[in-house]
């Protein structure tokens, strides 16, 4: 289950979270993927917009596991 970000520190941490995983293992896991999926669908687009940004920045790797995520689920 995700859960709806209400601040860029709710965002800034799912990245962190991104970053350290793909830096452990350069693939995310499942149940992070569903997860920040669920955030994505349930917070307020301003976030989004922001969690896109800073993962293109921070961990591009990372936005192959999210460029589908509007209405795939």
């Amino acid at each position: 289950m995700g859960y709806r970000w209400r601040n860029n520190t709710d965002v800034d941490e799912a990245v962190v979270v991104i970053m350290n995983s793909l830096d452990q293992k350069e693939v995310l896991p499942i149940w992070l993927v569903r997860t920040i999926k669920q955030s994505i669908d349930d917070s307020d687009p301003v976030y989004v917009k922001y969690f896109y940004t800073e993962v293109g920045q921070h961990a591009p790797m990372g936005m192959k596991f999210f460029e589908e995520s509007c209405g795939d689920d």
